[in-house]
């Protein structure tokens, strides 16, 4: 069989991958920006794995998908959750709560915004992760850009969960406010109604949920959860648990899924 990974780089998740399903005797390839073309060259392979969400490997899930080619994730799935917009409205649908937010120049965001509407969080519009996220105390923290579309996020003071889901599996690890998943976190029981909301979660997304994460906030002032983050491929940086491989069980539903989804 072969087997295509639509991927950013060659190293890390995507290189344990590649070497798993080798060691299985698959044929497998990694297309990266320097050496993938979205065109029929791809319709080589027997089904493909999207492990980066950057528009331009998602635009190549849709052609694949288009032409009747497997794609694992789901390129429209991975994109609603790439994109905070869709992604924020993908939660609310399935029943979870998460922050409200404000879309929209800066021009137009001071004539919205109050000092009681402080602190919130900017984030890029397409993105997932805490890569250029910043708390906002004030608009004078917001650099002026005339044309430039601002997603701003009430900022939601708590204790800040990061959950990983693979399969019926949950880790759940406590994260430092705006750190990236990189830094040192621990591990804890996964409280009763943060499994809730991952139950939740797989069920609206169907077949579409064999693995992921959620980052959740539990407020302060009221306990309540809040989802401030969703991830269709996360790096599974901070797994914890030791009697599950992320890589050899994650490779075993994809090709699963693969083999037995028409």
């Amino acid at each position: 069989m072969n087997i295509g990974i639509l991927s950013k780089r060659t190293t890390m998740f995507a290189g344990m991958i590649k070497e798993f399903y080798e060691n299985k005797g698959f044929n497998v390839k990694i297309y990266t920006l320097q050496n993938l073309a979205i065109n029929e060259t791809l319709l080589n392979m027997d089904f493909y794995i999207l492990k980066s969400k950057w528009l331009f490997f998602l635009y190549a899930g849709y052609y694949l998908v288009a032409n009747n080619k497997k794609v694992i994730p789901n390129p429209q799935y991975s994109f609603l959750q790439k994109n905070r917009v869709h992604s924020h409205y993908l939660v609310k649908k399935a029943g979870l709560n998460n922050p409200d937010f404000y879309l929209g120049t800066l021009e137009t965001l001071k004539n919205q915004l109050t000092p009681n509407d402080f602190p919130l969080i900017a984030k890029p519009i397409m993105g997932s992760g805490s890569k250029g996220v910043k708390l906002i105390n004030s608009l004078k923290d917001l650099k002026p850009s005339k044309d430039k579309i601002l997603y701003l996020e009430n900022f939601i003071e708590g204790i800040h969960y990061n959950v990983y889901f693979i399969d019926n599996h949950i880790c759940t690890v406590i994260k430092p406010p705006l750190a990236n998943e990189h830094v040192e976190m621990k591990k804890i029981t996964t409280p009763n109604d943060v499994e809730h909301y991952i139950e939740k979660w797989k069920r609206y997304l169907g077949d579409n949920a064999l693995f992921g994460h959620l980052d959740i906030v539990r407020n302060n002032e009221t306990n309540q959860l809040y989802v401030v983050d969703v991830g269709s491929f996360p790096e599974f940086a901070q797994w914890q648990i030791n009697e599950i491989s992320p890589v050899e069980t994650i490779c075993s539903l994809i090709l699963n899924k693969a083999i037995n989804s028409k």
